[in-house]
């Protein structure tokens, strides 16, 4: 019992005595390992991050979901409100009818759009908006129109345009906003749902709906998968353009992260192997002398191994910390928010760190187990 204590209390020493003496390399080693460590970590919190990061990112482009009518006509709007009150809680974080006619103004005809104004943030955030936008659903005194319309009409904002019906019936709006959207919303008054419907005689009817539907896990495609098969009658689908494009890009830069997490592992794992390899050049008396001492291959692989894992723990743990700043730093850069360390993070962390500094010794040991002991202590 005394002489394995004694034994252990000298191997100690010995790892303690060979990390003090060869201060410089092991801090090259440690510091290789570290740059993997807070590069695996940083990448690793923002892959688990990312799809509720750019999911947020994305809805910018507005509208990812369409329900209209397999036929091409209208369609109830209480079908909209029976889908929006059933739909899982905070999975549609906006939606909106919308209503579309013609309508005679003071010099021509003109195609209306009735929307739920207060969504239109969320659904149309590409709006580029002269003046000002509209709150709330029931205004009927305001209007905002489109950039091409307002130009043929020569309206700006704070202009009075009238309405008017073959039964004199008229209504006149103020114009509180003009809107560049780049399509056809450029060349059509926007005015509450409320008002289309009842100025297009249209009561509790719309062309179709428009939602921003969360997609961070792929929600959108099995909601249309649920919809469908209780609305046969409508038209229900992902609006592509903005949920496929988010798939892809998830998928780009997540694979863009491995990949650089991958090189730097690579480069790690070179640079501790080359630094350890000149370390067993300067200790092949010391290995030869040990053997000749009676140490054993077990001895000497234990030894190296303790002394690069001891480095390697040291580095995980500020490699870690270092990651979790840089995560937050890419996610305040990319997202502008912070990135949350998911559970996954750590074990990955250092179960690669360890994989890096374990084979990096492979090498290295296998030349300090082929040192011949006569050759050496001869000084050949």
């Amino acid at each position: 019992m005394v002489a394995n204590k004694i034994k252990y209390n000298m191997f100690l020493r010995l790892v303690f005595n060979s990390l003090r003496l060869r201060l410089q390399p092991a801090l090259i080693i440690f510091s290789a390992l570290t740059v993997g460590a807070a590069i695996v970590t940083a990448m690793a919190a923002v892959y688990f991050d990312i799809n509720t990061k750019m999911s947020h990112e994305l809805r910018t482009f507005g509208a990812n979901f369409y329900i209209g009518s397999n036929f091409g006509g209208l369609i109830e709007e209480s079908q909209i409100q029976q889908i929006l009150q059933q739909a899982p809680k905070d999975l549609i974080t906006a939606a909106s009818p919308y209503l579309y006619g013609v309508a005679r103004a003071d010099l021509e005809k003109i195609v209306i759009m009735g929307v739920w104004f207060s969504e239109m943030k969320t659904l149309a955030p590409y709006w580029q908006i002269t003046g000002g936008s509209i709150g709330v659903n029931f205004d009927d005194r305001n209007a905002m129109i489109g950039k091409n319309l307002a130009n043929r009409l020569n309206l700006q904002v704070g202009s009075k345009i009238i309405l008017s019906k073959e039964n004199q019936e008229k209504h006149t709006f103020n114009i509180k906003g003009i809107i560049e959207s780049g399509d056809a919303t450029d060349n059509m008054l926007i005015v509450s749902l409320e008002f289309a419907q009842h100025w297009l005689n249209k009561k509790g009817l719309i062309s179709n709906a428009q939602l921003n539907v969360k997609n961070d896990l792929g929600q959108v495609d099995t909601f249309a998968t649920k919809l469908k098969q209780k609305y046969s009658d409508l038209e229900i689908h992902p609006i592509r353009k903005v949920s496929v494009s988010e798939g892809k890009i998830l998928n780009k830069i997540k694979g863009l992260m491995g990949l650089i997490a991958i090189i730097i592992l690579i480069l790690a794992t070179l640079c501790v192997n080359t630094t350890l390899i000149a370390i067993v050049g300067e200790r092949a008396k010391e290995f030869a002398l040990q053997k000749a001492l009676g140490a054993k291959k077990v001895d000497i692989i234990k030894q190296i191994s303790t002394e690069i894992l001891s480095i390697a723990c040291c580095a995980i743990i500020v490699g870690l910390a270092i990651g979790y700043i840089l995560a937050q730093i890419l996610g305040v850069m990319v997202f502008n928010a912070n990135i949350d360390m998911r559970l996954p993070v750590i074990p990955i962390t250092i179960v690669l760190s360890l994989a890096v500094a374990m084979i990096a010794v492979i090498m290295p040991t296998r030349r300090a187990l082929q040192i011949q002991t006569a050759n050496i202590l001869k000084g050949e």
